[in-house]
């Protein structure tokens, strides 16, 4: 480990905001901590990290690490403890000047703050605690903040943190216990889930604190989160989205967050490089999952199976769920309900909304439809108005997703490059023209 003395407030920034852009777990906070006009910063109805608030504006946050020094050697990670590397640590004092600085200017809006392990779990939550206690008690810091808690620190370091941060995450990191020994054998999953249940009942029990007293203190307001590595252990698209469905189900997070694996070392654990990049394709599909679980009502069982355990890289999870599931299309868009609405391909949450709504009035049509917000060129080979489909359409596999194919819709760059013949979801394949041959 090659550790650099007397380094400025500025090359610190420079070494621990690059070592933090591998680490994905923030977004949109969605809170509404409001400033009581005596101090600096307020995140009312928005969020943080380059995403966007409920009223459109593109919003931001400082991101860094405490420190990269860290006791453990993960074999995915840049900053284990074995890579010969730049380290640095901040004092809470220069996180406390950096935030409020780079708020002035207008630079930010917010914190994330994540860290190595510097000692100990314990030792570094006290730092962290430190840190966040100076910026809200003694900066009078009111924005946003989200900080990563420490696997194997003391619950009592993670509640008092939890009152300063409006969100606290939990990195998973691997999909499955066994890949958690092959290339974190310092870490447990005993130890990444017990402040993930901590952080849950705590704040179940803040809710209720409350209801009786309106000015209680408030417990990660923001909820948690977590991140898994894609890409760098063999679990499949199925294993992956039943862990994240398992996980809003039994610790109610607000987030999962897939980071395509990186390759930052050189191991003989670590899949072998190939030269075509991480693998985002796949990231991006479990995100568009990982929407479905939340907003769509769909469960993991309906997206994948054990047969097919891997997504279609032609189509989205929603689209392909329904070429596989023809029997039940056509969907008559005035009589079916919302939940259904929300399984055809083209409509979307905020759609369906307004379907339900609009229909009250009157009989939908095609014109109707695409005046709401339905991507029709999707839609029409799965729904009716009146009893008739927009145009004669065969409900046939194959055929739908030929016409699909052919409607010039945006693929991802690597399906682009690769081409639609050696992508063939056919026993045939594609001729030169591009057509299906049975």
């Amino acid at each position: 480990m090659r550790i650099q003395e007397a380094l400025s407030m500025y090359d610190k920034l420079n070494i621990l905001t690059d070592a933090a852009k591998y680490d994905v777990a923030c977004t949109s906070s969605g809170t509404s901590r409001k400033s009581d006009g005596t101090g600096i910063g307020s995140c009312e109805q928005s969020g943080i990290c380059h995403s966007f608030s409920a009223d459109g504006r593109c919003i931001s946050l400082l991101k860094i690490l405490f420190t990269n020094e860290c006791i453990y050697d993960c074999k995915y990670c840049v900053n284990r403890r074995s890579n010969d590397v730049a380290r640095a640590s901040f004092t809470p004092d220069e996180v406390c000047t950096l935030t409020m600085e780079f708020y002035r200017r207008n630079y930010i809006e917010g914190l994330f703050l994540s860290s190595g392990i510097l000692r100990s779990p314990d030792y570094t939550m006290e730092l962290l605690y430190a840190t966040l206690y100076r910026l809200r008690r003694e900066c009078n810091f009111q924005g946003y903040i989200h900080v990563k808690a420490i696997p194997g620190a003391s619950p009592e370091l993670v509640q008092r943190l939890g009152f300063l941060a409006d969100r606290m995450s939990v990195n998973l990191e691997l999909a499955t216990a066994e890949s958690l020994r092959a290339l974190a054998p310092h870490k447990t999953r005993k130890n990444i889930l017990t402040p993930m249940r901590l952080v849950q009942n705590r704040m179940t029990e803040n809710k209720q604190e409350l209801t009786l007293y309106r000015n209680a203190p408030r417990f990660v307001p923001a909820g948690q989160s977590t991140q898994m590595i894609i890409g760098a252990t063999p679990e499949t698209d199925y294993q992956i989205i039943q862990v994240a469905e398992s996980l809003y189900q039994k610790f109610e997070l607000k987030r999962v967050f897939y980071s395509a694996f990186v390759h930052v070392n050189n191991d003989a654990a670590l899949p072998a490089k190939t030269g075509e990049g991480p693998p985002l394709l796949r990231e991006h599909r479990l995100y568009q999952a990982d929407w479905l679980l939340r907003y769509y009502h769909f469960r993991a069982e309906e997206l994948l199976t054990e047969e097919n355990p891997n997504f279609n890289i032609l189509f989205d999870p929603k689209c392909n769920w329904a070429l596989k599931h023809l029997e039940e299309f056509p969907v008559e868009v005035n009589r079916a309900d919302y939940k259904m609405l929300l399984r055809v391909p083209g409509i979307g949450y905020k759609s369906a909304v307004r379907i339900v709504k609009a229909r009250r009035l009157g009989t939908l049509d095609f014109a109707d439809l695409k005046k709401i917000g339905v991507v029709l060129k999707r839609a029409l080979y799965f729904i009716t108005c009146g009893g008739r489909m927009m145009y004669p359409t065969k409900l046939d596999e194959d055929y739908i997703t030929r016409n699909l194919l052919a409607t010039g819709e945006k693929l991802p760059r690597e399906v682009r490059e690769m081409g639609y013949r050696q992508l063939s979801l056919f026993e045939g394949g594609w001729n030169e023209d591009g057509i299906c041959v049975q």
